[in-house]
């Protein structure tokens, strides 16, 4: 089913780029602000990570694109001494909607495959969970943001992200991010 999915979502991006006028590809960076949200999560805190990767918008008028992008997103949380670290590969799809001139609102949906998880106690190094079925692999959320390109071509972002699917297994318990990210369209 995983596999189903993303192949589903790369060959839209294909079918899609295929299709497209106004295409450019870009890089992205920036800081998560990252926590888990469910009553098994009560009384855990945020921690904050780090996102980077790639970024397409398609382009199909002057006021609607489709922005894909794949991100390895670093994100988790902390109970009492210990710090869980989550390290995701985030494909999101987001619907751009101009605004104004450079300024636009996203939102879409974002499916994550956790492909590092790891935990650390006061003091200690990090060290990779034994047992590899104590997270889920696959997660999916919805995002929202703002999105602003200066013409040359640098952009800024702001996005929220909250979890649909819980992160552990027998755990009730959602990601929720919070990011702001710079990056360069290429083209």
């Amino acid at each position: 089913m995983k596999k189903s999915l993303l192949f589903v979502a790369v060959a839209t991006l294909f079918f899609t780029t295929a299709q497209s006028q106004n295409l450019h590809f870009g890089i992205k960076a920036g800081v998560n602000f990252s926590s888990v949200n469910g009553d098994d999560f009560d009384e855990t805190d945020g921690v904050t990570g780090f996102q980077a990767g790639a970024v397409a918008k398609i382009g199909f008028s002057e006021l609607l694109a489709l922005q894909p992008e794949i991100l390895f997103s670093a994100q988790g949380y902390s109970g009492g001494d210990t710090k869980v670290r989550l390290g995701y590969i985030n494909i999101p799809v987001m619907a751009d909607f101009t605004v104004v001139k450079g300024l636009s609102l996203q939102g879409g949906p974002q499916f994550g495959f956790n492909v590092i998880s790891g935990y650390k106690e006061d003091g200690d190094e990090y060290q990779h969970f034994d047992d590899s079925d104590t997270f889920e692999t696959f997660d999916v959320g919805v995002g929202i943001g703002a999105q602003y390109v200066l013409p040359i071509n640098l952009f800024f972002q702001a996005r929220y992200v909250v979890g649909f699917s819980d992160i552990a297994k027998d755990y009730d318990g959602k990601n929720a991010t919070l990011s702001f990210s710079a990056g360069y369209f290429f083209n």
